[in-house]
């Protein structure tokens, strides 16, 4: 009689770890549906868990679990700005939208969600959390401009182009993500290069950079 194979030994998860299991059942779910339409019941089901287990780590319930998700979702999409800052700098955005468009369609309907807020779980807190993209964004864009102190004038036409990309993409998942997110992308670079160059003519300090653009080669 041939012996059989060891039974694999099961190992409990660390505190951090069964979180974070929590968290990634809840942001797939999130991603495919409208933050009211989960249910902590989905989330156990999803992460093999029993609904206690979900209480346990999230005693606030769903709006707590939301707003963990909706953190964890922030920080990713944080982290599609932070490009190396090497090369030319149009480039460098370039990719950076690459990530973001890629976050866009991998997410899908929980992208929507995160921008625009479920009717039952937008509070001041999520909304808060939507903008601290928003400026983190807006951070990176002046660390690969090279902008270390931006005027009021550069800085509004930085955070409308972000909230430009952002109705963008909305419109792009509405329109059943058409053109292709690559010419997606360049549409929207060549719309951030323009409003710098309307903002130009009216601010010296985009002047200058807009300047240093087109000699960035």
């Amino acid at each position: 009689m041939s012996p059989q194979a060891p039974t694999p030994a099961y190992r409990r998860l660390s505190v951090e770890e069964r979180r974070n299991q929590l968290l990634d059942a809840a942001l797939t779910l999130f991603a495919h549906r409208a933050p009211e339409d989960v249910s902590l019941d989905d989330v156990a089901e999803a992460a093999g868990v029993s609904r206690p287990l979900v209480y346990r780590y999230f005693p606030g319930g769903k709006q707590q679990l939301y707003e963990a998700a909706l953190r964890s979702a922030a920080e990713e999409l944080e982290q599609c700005f932070d490009e190396p800052h090497q090369g030319p700098r149009m480039p460098r955005l370039a990719r950076a939208l690459d990530r973001y468009l890629a976050f866009v369609d991998e997410h899908d309907t929980g992208f929507s969600a995160l921008l625009q807020g479920g009717s039952v779980v937008e509070t001041s807190r999520t909304t808060a959390i939507v903008d601290g993209v928003r400026r983190a964004a807006a951070v990176h864009i002046y660390r690969h401009l090279g902008i270390t102190d931006p005027g009021p004038r550069l800085r509004m036409t930085v955070r409308m182009w972000i909230t430009a990309v952002e109705a963008a993409s909305l419109i792009w998942l509405d329109e059943d993500k058409q053109p292709p997110a690559d010419e997606l992308r360049d549409w929207l670079v060549e719309q951030f290069v323009a409003a710098l160059t309307v903002t130009a003519g009216r601010d010296p300090q985009t002047a200058t950079l807009v300047a240093d653009l087109a000699a960035d080669v």
